[in-house]
């Protein structure tokens, strides 16, 4: 088993063997990555977590009134006939 010590020496190492110009192209594609992903989802129509609770309960308290509704109409056609 190797000393955790030596493997972050070793990456180290590595690190430091890398051109700074790589480096930085490296730091520059992450973060274009970062911002192409941010504005790709922004663009996307989610709804957080609340407002989709929010409407359920809306939805719900709608279909209540509309059976109610559904329940009366049949109640006032028997009325008629």
């Amino acid at each position: 088993m190797l000393n955790p010590k030596k493997l972050e020496e070793i990456a180290k190492q590595i690190s430091d063997a890398v051109p700074p110009s790589m480096k930085t192209m490296a730091e520059g594609a992450e973060a274009k990555v970062k911002q192409v992903l941010q504005s790709q989802i922004s663009r996307l129509d989610f709804v957080s977590r609340e407002e989709f609770d929010i409407q359920s309960q809306v939805l719900m308290r709608t279909r209540e009134k509309l059976e109610a509704l559904e329940i009366r109409l049949a109640k006032l056609e028997k009325l008629e006939t």
